[in-house]
């Protein structure tokens, strides 16, 4: 039986170098597509350099990449949201891009595509309540509802299509060359002293990247995920204190963390001009991943195994 291929845009991004090797680990072809197809960084025979085309230039032309491809995983996009970032790039990358890509795999008859969203198309970056996929969403900004805008357009074009869908929401992506703020984290476990951050008491939904790989490629081919949308974490949500702690052990060290009173670290925060860091990290965003368990989906990695390996793996770096 010959191998089925898949095209994995924006496969030179953090997450597409950790979702390539896994898929063709897995027994596809994968094309892999990506702006500066050198810097996928494999040269196995089972992946298939391809370039990206430029997603802000409308009418994006995907039927070349698409062509003799059973499956679509879409990764490519601006994928952090930043107010430098005109809303209408958001907007023709991340949504007009999407439905584009849609009517090419349809043509071009592809079986299903996967798209990463995010979980800022349903929420901001906190939530006074756990949230799943029937909370109805309320994105906070241009770059949320640009993806759920994307993800509308998905569903909308492939409706009555033989070509299916479905659509993942990851919460916050770590593993080893990670940027954003799980390294910023990753830069206080290292430093060589104790840090009094055992006072945040926000809990987070947090997603190992190869929890996420893991995802994907469940969602490929599953028969109990056509046309659904699901949140993607790992299982039990962390306070920051556990996930220096974690870190710290992936380098060897004690914890070395301890409480202050919250309002001081608080005013502190306000007065160094981190106001609006403090509160993501003090805030909580805890998502259900029970719809993504009851298809079949399991996590490959524990939580505090993954951050540990992750920071073991940025001191040999």
């Amino acid at each position: 039986m010959s191998k089925q291929r898949v095209l994995v845009t924006g496969a030179s991004g953090f997450i597409g170098q950790a979702l390539v090797p896994v898929l063709a680990g897995a027994g596809f072809i994968v094309r892999a597509a990506a702006r500066v197809p050198s810097r996928i960084g494999t040269d196995r025979p089972d992946v298939e350099l391809s370039m990206m085309p430029d997603l802000n230039c409308g009418n994006v032309d995907w039927a070349e990449l698409v062509e003799g491809c059973e499956y679509v995983v879409h990764l490519a996009g601006i994928a952090h949201a930043s107010s430098a970032i005109p809303d209408s790039d958001y907007n023709a990358v991340n949504c007009e891009a999407v439905r584009e890509l849609a009517n090419a795999a349809q043509r071009a008859s592809v079986k299903r595509i996967v798209y990463v969203s995010s979980v800022r198309a349903q929420t901001g970056p906190v939530a006074n309540s756990a949230i799943d996929e029937a909370t109805i969403p309320h994105p906070t900004d241009a770059y949320g509802r640009a993806k759920l805008a994307g993800e509308a357009a998905l569903a909308e074009v492939l409706d009555t299509s033989e070509t299916d869908w479905v659509t993942l929401r990851p919460v916050l992506v770590y593993g080893p060359g990670v940027k954003g703020n799980m390294a910023a984290l990753l830069k206080l476990a290292r430093l060589p002293l104790p840090l009094p951050i055992n006072s945040l008491k926000g809990r987070r939904s947090i997603l190992s990247v190869d929890n996420l790989a893991s995802a994907v490629t469940h969602c490929l081919t599953g028969d109990t995920v056509s046309r659904r949308v699901f949140l993607v974490a790992d299982i039990a949500p962390m306070r920051v204190g556990k996930i220096v702690s974690a870190m710290r052990k992936g380098l060897k060290r004690s914890p070395g963390i301890f409480t202050v009173p919250s309002g001081l670290l608080a005013l502190a925060a306000k007065l160094a001009g981190k106001g609006d860091a403090w509160g993501r990290l003090d805030g909580d965003l805890v998502v259900s991943t029970e719809a993504l368990r009851e298809s079949g989906w399991r996590p490959v990695v524990g939580t505090m195994k993954a951050l540990a390996d992750m920071a073991r793996a940025s001191g040999k770096s």
